[in-house]
């Protein structure tokens, strides 16, 4: 009995193909067929029902198919395990991002990363913190830059790497342009242009809002702070932004602190609270931490 035989026997009963099994596995259709036929002598039973359109399980396939997918599990696992004790890890990690991460340098944790362990697939996915802990629940990420306005939620670990105060950001033909600071009850009073919900940073305005018993008045969401900066330099209204994206826009808009209170947003590297499953998101999780540590 081999590896191999194991594994075309689990991708013809995921296919109920032998053909799409052969193009799975990348190799010619009979070898599938042969290496299957050579398995069911040695067990002295038929493990897949050829006689239909598509392939079966027989009772004794159905049987064995749990085995061989634990089988090619472990041996998954265990190269996995040699590749993390020798440093080559290798596999995929799959990290999600907000769209307003100026505050800290994304592309040189990951290029850092990249660079230590050439051998890991990396995917980038961009969205609202709320979908993205939804993702890293499904285990559909391994690790996300979410915002984070109050504690993590229920199951995902966080780690602060960011802090950054919020501004107010107008055009400068603005009758507020002449001050430094706006209150958040003057700014409920305006126009707001905001990052939509499920946002870390929209969270941190309507929470503030609520708690002093204010109403903002919401005229346009985007979910990139680049337009809400050019929605603010249109006129449109009062832009909220992190004072590090407020700067890509010095001198062209006018940026006003925010007080009473003064508002900020909290930028945090996040991970499923049972722990990272795979020898590369537990790498890139220490590698993250270490490299932003002090940052925020």
């Amino acid at each position: 009995m081999e590896l191999r035989q194991l594994g075309y026997l689990v991708a013809v009963a995921e296919e109920a193909s032998f053909t799409r099994a052969a193009e799975r596995c990348h190799v010619a259709q009979p070898g599938v067929s042969a290496q299957i036929r050579q398995l069911e002598r040695e067990l002295g039973q038929a493990l897949l029902d050829r006689s239909g359109r598509t392939v079966r399980l027989t009772e004794a396939g159905s049987a064995v198919l749990p085995y061989a997918r634990a089988a090619l599990d472990a041996v998954g696992a265990l190269r996995l395990a040699v590749d993390e004790l020798s440093g080559l890890v290798r596999g995929h990690l799959a990290v999600g991002m907000v769209a307003s991460v100026s505050a800290i340098d994304m592309p040189a944790v990951l290029a850092g990363f990249a660079q230590r362990h050439p051998g890991v697939e990396i995917t980038l996915t961009e969205a609202d913190s709320a979908s993205l802990a939804s993702a890293l629940a499904a285990r559909r990420l391994d690790a996300a830059f979410v915002g984070l306005p109050g504690p993590a939620p229920a199951g995902i670990e966080a780690e602060v790497v960011a802090e950054v105060p919020l501004v107010a950001v107008i055009d400068p033909a603005d009758p507020l342009s002449a001050r430094q600071t706006i209150t958040l009850e003057e700014l409920a009073r305006r126009p707001l242009i905001t990052l939509p919900p499920g946002t870390g940073l929209r969270a941190v305005i309507d929470q503030a809002c609520a708690q002093a018993g204010l109403q903002p008045r919401v005229a346009f969401e985007a979910s990139d702070p680049q337009v809400l900066a050019e929605l603010a330099g249109r006129g449109l209204g009062v832009a909220i932004v992190t004072e590090p994206a407020a700067r890509a826009h010095r001198g062209q808009l006018r940026a006003l602190t925010i007080t009473r209170p003064r508002l900020r947003g909290r930028l945090a590297l996040a991970w499923r609270a049972e722990g990272p499953t795979s020898p590369a998101a537990r790498s890139f999780i220490s590698h993250a931490r270490a490299t932003l540590a002090g940052g925020g």
